[in-house]
C-alpha cells in the first residue's frame, strides 16, 4: 500500500522552525514600531520649534510696532519714535496661552553718526504653563529705533498723519499755521 502524499515525517514545520520564525517576526516587528516612534517624537519636535520660531517671530514684529512709541516734536509737530518702554506680561499675538515681557537696552554704535538710528538690545522671556507649571525661554534682539513700519507705510500712502481713529491731521503749513484740509 501507498502513502498519501503529505502525509508522514517530513510533511508540516516542527516546534523549533516555528518558535525560530515567531522571534524573527517579533524582531522584525520591533523594529519597525522603535522606528515609528522615533519618527512620531522627531515631527514633534519640529512642530514645536516651527511653532516657537512663529511665536518669536509674531514677538519680534509686535516689538517693532509698540516698544518705541510715537513722541511728537512741540514746535514742528513732526513724530518721531520715541524711547522704548519697557513691557510685561503682554499676550504674543496668534499664539493663545503665551505671554511675553521685554525690556530694551541701548547699544553704543561703533561710529557716532548722528543721522543713523539708536540700536536697542531688546531682552525677551517668553512664558507659559504646561502640566501645571510655568515654563519660560528668553531670547534677545537688536532692534532700531525707528518709526514703526505702519505709521511710515501710512505717511507714504496717505501722504500725512492719521489721529488714533483713523483721522487726517492737518499737516504743518511752512509758515506754522495749519493747512488746509484735503
Amino acid at each position: 500500500m501507498k502513502r498519501a502524499r503529505g502525509s508522514g515525517r517530513g510533511a508540516g514545520f516542527t516546534i523549533v522552525e516555528v518558535v525560530l520564525a515567531m522571534g524573527l517576526l517579533l524582531l522584525g516587528m520591533s523594529a519597525v514600531l522603535g522606528l515609528l516612534t522615533f519618527g512620531a517624537a522627531l515631527a514633534r519636535t519640529a512642530s514645536l520649534r516651527t511653532g516657537a520660531a512663529a511665536a518669536a517671530e509674531a514677538v519680534v514684529a509686535d516689538l517693532e510696532e509698540t516698544i518705541f512709541p510715537l513722541a511728537v516734536d512741540e514746535t514742528t509737530g513732526e513724530r518721531s519714535a520715541g524711547e522704548p518702554h519697557a513691557i510685561a506680561g503682554r499676550e504674543v499675538p496668534g499664539h493663545p496661552g503665551l505671554v511675553y515681557s521685554a525690556r530694551a537696552t541701548p547699544v553704543p554704535a561703533p561710529e557716532a553718526d548722528p543721522r543713523s538710528p539708536q540700536r536697542y538690545r531688546v531682552d525677551v522671556e517668553i512664558a507659559w504653563t504646561a502640566s501645571g507649571r510655568r515654563k519660560t525661554q528668553d531670547f534677545s534682539v537688536l532692534l532700531l529705533r525707528e518709526v514703526p513700519f505702519a505709521e511710515r507705510l501710512r505717511r507714504e500712502i496717505l501722504g500725512g498723519e492719521l489721529d488714533s481713529l483713523g483721522a487726517r491731521l492737518p499737516k504743518a503749513a511752512p509758515g506754522g499755521g495749519e493747512a488746509a484740509k484735503p
